[in-house]
């Protein structure tokens, strides 16, 4: 009988990592690049953010609470007027061939990564060519004086004023820590812009490549802090079409596929192939119009179009019965949910008569924008934006639908060229100010997260006053309030509260959904 060679230790260990079976995602889009401050779409930051950083702090929806990541522990002062991190000890920054980081996590990153985008003195301000949307909207450049390290492990965040919001808001994926060492070789060598394409973080997967509207490439972290995940390998299979996506799971070529369309989730439903993930979505479908533009200046002409929307036939025809209506911008089940908002009722006459009044009894000529692919937020756009269409021309406005990818519909939407546009909010950590700060304040009209391009000191204030508040009960009223005057003005045409889903194959275990939108693979298991 024949004997079998025995393989090397060490070669059979190489062996075992070639052979581990990867995971493979299939996603809707390609993510606008891999330096997340720049950038706030969920896209970019499920690219980014939450496979190859970490924050200080991170939300655990299925606690619904803060927990420590980064940063092991934290203290908010008596007064509110600072915060104090201790770090976490012996976090390793991925080791990559473009970077061989020298020590282990410090304070000196932490304040990197936030004087970059806070302090417009700092070398590293101005080589984001769009600015810092969230940062901006969420004020951060007024609300934070100083960024100090008090020793190695010990970072302090000093204060302008007391705000309730700033530890969730430290859990966001703009809020990720980057390594100062590595900033520093780019700058001396003049290559600032690899940090959005050659990124380097504190997370379970390390960047290996990138095709645009193809593939983006991952490896296993072997020094992540939290432990080595299951798969040695993670792709992004880019894949627009929804339907495709399902049919790449049920083939084997991908193990998740995100965002599928309530329709799959009723073809999936049966099948011994699949297994479908999902629950309640925080996040918000709207159409923002354009306050800077005519005749969407005017509320009557918002309030008209609110008017003149059948929702139901689009909730029915959109999102097959997987989805709430929406009245408000976020959830009814978030904290400061006024319940006394009501939606406008579908009415033609009271429509045309708001037109009328604004000088626009023969309607006028308009644009819809949408995104040529199906999301959570949106899952047939085409239908969506006809329905829109026809609704409209019952009451003489006439809309051309314009179909724009979604990169340049995210960049085009933020400088504010839009008309109507159909557009999608979810928030991070379940706050209400996820939504009205980056929405509706008018440091996010400059940012250009504020779709609806309104500023109204009203408002503000009310955003504002809310953030500063220690009391759970004033921020809510303040909340409510803010929910009203937004209603009243009509800078929205709310749509939808989502259910967030996944279908992933029968193989798969370990994966949940966030209702945030977000992704987490650090914890799946193929079989």
């Amino acid at each position: 009988m024949q004997k079998r060679a025995l393989l090397p230790l060490a070669l059979l260990a190489l062996s075992t990592t070639v052979l581990a079976k990867p995971l493979t995602v299939c996603t809707d889009a390609s993510p606008e690049g891999f330096d997340v401050v720049r950038y706030n779409s969920l896209t970019t930051t499920n690219a980014t953010a939450d496979v190859l950083f970490n924050r200080l702090l991170e939300y655990d929806a299925q606690q619904g609470k803060l927990v420590p990541s980064l940063a092991e522990r934290w203290q908010v002062a008596a007064d509110g007027l600072s915060i104090t991190f201790t770090l976490r000890d012996k976090v390793a920054f991925h080791s990559t061939p473009w970077f061989k980081p020298t020590r282990t996590l410090n304070a000196d990153d932490v304040v990197f990564s936030f004087q970059r985008m806070l302090d417009p003195n700092h070398p590293w301000f101005k080589t984001a060519p769009t600015g810092y949307p969230h940062a901006k909207s969420f004020q951060l450049d007024k609300l934070v004086k100083a960024v100090v390290k008090v020793d190695a492990r010990t970072v302090r965040f000093e204060l302008n004023q007391p705000d309730a919001t700033l530890p969730a808001t430290l859990s966001m994926g703009f809020a990720s820590i980057y390594s100062a060492e590595y900033a520093a070789q780019l700058a001396r060598s003049g290559n600032q812009e690899q940090l959005n394409t050659l990124p380097v973080g504190t997370g379970p997967y390390v960047f290996t490549s990138f095709v645009k509207d193809s593939v983006v490439r991952y490896g296993a972290n072997p020094a992540y802090f939290a432990g080595k995940v299951p798969s040695e390998r993670l792709s992004y299979a880019i894949t627009p079409d929804s339907n495709v996506r399902v049919q790449k799971v049920k083939a084997g070529e991908c193990q998740i596929a995100i965002g599928p369309k309530p329709q799959d989730l009723i073809g999936a439903s049966g099948d011994s192939r699949l297994k479908i993930v999902s629950t309640p979505a925080f996040m918000t479908a709207f159409v923002a119009f354009n306050s800077q533009h005519k005749p969407f200046d005017d509320k009557r002409v918002r309030q008209a179009v609110n008017l003149a929307f059948d929702k139901a036939s689009y909730l029915k025809a959109v999102f097959a019965g997987s989805a709430t209506a929406a009245v408000n911008p976020f959830p009814p089940s978030t904290f400061g949910y006024n319940k006394a908002v009501k939606d406008y009722a579908l009415d033609l006459p009271r429509a045309k008569k708001l037109l009328a009044d604004a000088g626009l009894g023969n309607g006028f000529a308009t644009t819809i924008w949408v995104r040529p692919t199906g999301s959570t937020l949106n899952p047939n756009p085409k239908a969506g934006a006809e329905l829109l269409q026809a609704d409209l021309a019952r009451i003489g406005i006439r809309a051309e639908i314009k179909v724009i990818e979604w990169g340049e519909l995210i960049k085009r939407g933020k400088a504010g060229e839009h008309d109507m546009l159909f557009m999608g909010w979810a928030g991070d950590n379940g706050d209400a100010d996820n939504f009205l700060s980056p929405q509706f304040s008018c440091a996010a009209v400059q940012s250009g997260t504020n779709f609806a391009r309104y500023c109204d000191p009203a408002l503000d204030k009310l955003i504002s006053d809310a953030r500063r508040q220690a009391s759970a009960k004033l921020r809510a009223a303040n909340y409510a309030r803010a929910q009203q005057l937004i209603k009243d003005q009509a800078l929205w045409l709310p749509l939808a509260h989502p259910t967030a889903a996944a279908i992933t194959g029968s193989q798969v275990s370990g994966y949940q959904v966030s209702p945030f939108g977000r992704v987490d693979f650090s914890k799946v298991v193929v079989k």
